[in-house]
């Protein structure tokens, strides 16, 4: 009994140090797939900042989705911003093997660079399925205390994410696209 009351505490405290992230596709996104756009660049601004903030108060773990957009788009700004602070790690919740098959080239080389860099990928379903999208973001939040998303007012997987992480208690920073 010992053992799982320590085990728990462990589990506990590394969620108390775990931010994950939810947001549209780049399909949805106003910039699409233009991450030169103005306003994409105010977005990775902007999550940018808020990442630093979560490091400055605690936060060493971030856990991504690796969806297409906003989620590709974090992975990738945790993955810069450790060479400022080396202590932090990516982690990518991948809903099922071969998410990324129908993507165009390109984002499938960008999917696989960011799995390539990171400190841990866990594979949530052998193929898709139904649930699997739905589960990945209650297995992101229920292994975070923080959300940090990309959200516009509109229903979906994202306003999903936030209920739930809400319902969780999740401290959660909204940004808007």
């Amino acid at each position: 009994m010992e053992i799982l009351k320590k085990l728990s505490s462990e589990i506990e405290k590394l969620n108390e140090q775990t931010c994950c992230f939810s947001g549209p596709r780049s399909q949805k996104l106003p910039w699409g797939y233009n991450e030169k756009d103005e306003r994409c660049l105010l977005v990775k601004d902007r999550v940018t900042q808020e990442i630093e903030f979560a490091i400055s108060t605690g936060y060493t773990i971030f856990i991504t989705g690796m969806a297409l957009g906003f989620d590709m788009m974090c992975a990738e700004i945790v993955l810069q911003l450790r060479k400022k602070y080396p202590f932090i790690k990516l982690y990518c919740a991948v809903p099922c093997k071969g998410q990324e098959k129908s993507w165009p080239w390109s984002q499938q080389n960008r999917y696989h660079n960011i799995l390539s860099k990171a400190d841990k990928v866990d594979v949530l379903y052998e193929k898709y399925c139904r649930e699997s999208m739905l589960n990945r973001n209650k297995y992101m939040v229920n292994n975070s205390s923080k959300l940090i998303a990309l959200y516009g007012g509109t229903g979906g997987g994202t306003k999903f994410t936030i209920d739930y992480a809400r319902s969780q208690g999740l401290d959660i920073t909204i940004i808007k696209p």
